[in-house]
């Protein structure tokens, strides 16, 4: 039986978040947790998810949440192997930019294309940790 791969969808809008799920749950068969603020999020951690997809803001439901840059961070020091991939409604470069300095996998812009552009970044996620085990499979090898 072949692994599946787990996805963390971390988002305080609710619509956005079913919608994300349904997407996912009808292309691929992934094992899905989704968690309306961060630090739902980082409280399941020890459910090693594969991929985090994360919203920018998470301030929706709770006005005092950690932000997605908080949770970014916080995922990291749980353990810095994670890919995240943050998800905004914000378009601005620098935001995009801050983003990838806390160490996010990339930046997506919640838009109609925004799941196709999460689809390829997660296929390319597996094709490079693919490319990781294979590397360091032949690497003990010599």
């Amino acid at each position: 039986m072949k692994n599946k791969i787990k996805l963390f969808l971390v988002d305080d809008d609710a619509m956005f978040l079913k919608t994300l799920e349904i997407e996912f749950l009808q292309h691929a068969d992934f094992i899905i947790e989704t968690y309306p603020t961060g630090e739902r999020c980082i409280e399941n951690l020890n459910h090693t998810p594969d991929v985090i997809i994360l919203d920018y803001m998470l301030n929706g439901i709770v006005k005092d949440a950690m932000n997605g840059l908080d949770t970014l961070d916080r995922i990291k020091a749980f353990n810095p192997d994670i890919p995240v991939v943050m998800l905004s409604s914000q378009d601005k470069i620098e935001v995009a930019i801050n983003c990838m300095h806390h160490r996010a996998f990339d930046y997506v812009v919640k838009s109609e294309t925004a799941f196709i552009r999460l689809q390829k970044i997660i296929t390319t996620i597996f094709k490079y940790k693919k490319m990781e085990k294979e590397l360091s499979w032949y690497m003990e090898r010599m």
